[in-house]
């Protein structure tokens, strides 16, 4: 894994590269993990090797709304909890480590003005959080993972 340090517009940026396959890498940028489309899809000699010069656009300002890419490094197994809609995280209300019962509310969703609770589908303990308060998620996104 690559990292790569950013300043834009006078707000930091860490940039971790943890890989690429063909034309999408997979980038973790202030720890919210991206699936990120290349213009040009890389040699297969540069997607085999470990990424040390990789070509890496910054953020804008505030990155682009994008769903967390479906498996985080440290992510471990388990059931995804996803969102039903599309919207911005306005809270997280659990922690990695943390017990959570079926029906247990761990995170809520802002959509067309509207908190929506998210709920944990099963018991378990929280293994992976994959989104920030403040993230922009599609329907579907990845929001954490429940072992």
């Amino acid at each position: 894994m690559k990292t790569y340090k950013f300043k834009i517009n006078g707000k930091d940026y860490s940039v971790d590269i943890n890989g690429i396959e063909g034309s999408n890498a997979s980038v973790t940028v202030n720890g919210v993990a991206y699936n990120v489309e290349l213009e040009n899809e890389m040699p297969a000699a540069v997607s085999a090797a470990p990424v040390n010069n990789a070509p890496v656009s910054a953020p804008a300002a505030a990155p682009a709304p994008a769903a967390p890419a479906p498996a985080a490094a440290n992510g471990g197994a388990g059931k995804v909890v996803k969102s039903p809609l599309p919207g911005v995280i306005i809270s997280i209300d659990v922690k990695e480590g943390q017990a959570v019962k079926k029906g247990q509310k761990v995170a809520v969703l802002e959509a067309m003005k509207m908190e929506n609770e998210i709920q944990a589908d099963v018991d378990g303990t929280v293994t992976a959080i994959l989104v920030s308060k403040g993230d922009s998620v599609l329907e579907g996104a990845d929001i954490l993972k429940i072992a």
